[in-house]
């Protein structure tokens, strides 16, 4: 496998979730063969470390607070790659997930620069699966949406077409508004009955979950703490994850 990047290129490049242990091989290799990494705001420090040889940069967004604007970006980056300087654009999870790897790698080709996509695990499917919760199963759902929720008049369209309970929704990037998406969710006739769970911080040490209901969320009963990245998950497979927890609490106590 070659992990090479040739000079003056880029690697737009998915941490993943947040530890290091679900980075891609190939991922860790760009790190290591690294110049310039310029990074996410939720981007673990110990996949940084890999970067050994590196000069590191932060360009991260974070509820609304900008480091660099986009524009500046592309122009650092194909500033340095014309430069000669081989690049990493790290991102979490998947750098084509809401990530807006995308815009980079269009602007990246178009001014010349070679630029390869290395894929991530989104937490799109990181989180929920981390928490015991299944996107699909048989006779719960067949189909997931993910949708992006920071701004929740998008979202209430992204999802108005969607039959109440026809698909698991999976919602990035909306911890902030979780009442809102749950109201519009119920204006739009889903049940409030409806299961739902919340992931902040998957795959890492703090990671917490919370379990409970869309009219749960709309009430703002939502009893977590922390400000990392957190992931919305709506729909009857979230039940799944509390009858897993009752069984092994249930083998738990006939053992002793």
């Amino acid at each position: 496998m070659d992990v090479t990047i040739a000079r003056g290129s880029v690697a737009l490049v998915g941490a993943g979730p947040g530890d290091p242990a679900l980075l891609t091989r190939m991922a860790a290799a760009k790190l290591r063969a690294a110049d310039l990494v310029l990074y996410d705001a939720l981007v673990d420090e110990r996949v940084l470390r890999l970067a050994r040889l590196a000069q590191r940069f932060f360009v991260g967004k974070r509820a609304g607070r900008h480091a660099m604007s986009q524009t500046a970006i592309h122009a650092l980056m194909i500033r340095a790659a014309r430069r000669g300087r081989r690049v990493v654009r790290l991102k979490g999870g998947d750098p084509f997930v809401f990530g807006r790897g995308g815009e980079e790698a269009i602007a990246l080709r178009a001014a010349g620069i070679p630029v390869e996509i290395v894929p991530g695990i989104s937490n799109a499917v990181a989180a929920p699966a981390l928490a015991g919760i299944p996107v699909t199963h048989r006779g719960l759902a067949s189909a997931f949406i993910v949708v992006s929720g920071h701004d929740i008049d998008v979202f209430a369209s992204t999802v108005g077409g969607a039959k109440p309970g026809c698909a698991t929704l999976v919602v990035l990037m909306g911890l902030g508004r979780a009442a809102e998406i749950a109201a519009t969710l119920m204006t739009q006739g889903w049940p409030g009955g409806t299961p739902a769970a919340v992931i902040i911080d998957a795959s890492l040490p703090a990671q917490q979950t919370w379990r409970g209901t869309l009219d749960d969320l709309a009430g703002h009963r939502l009893d977590l703490r922390g400000d990392g990245p957190g992931t919305i998950v709506i729909g009857a497979v979230v039940s799944l994850a509390e009858q897993d927890q009752a069984r092994q609490e249930e083998q738990y106590v006939s053992y002793r």
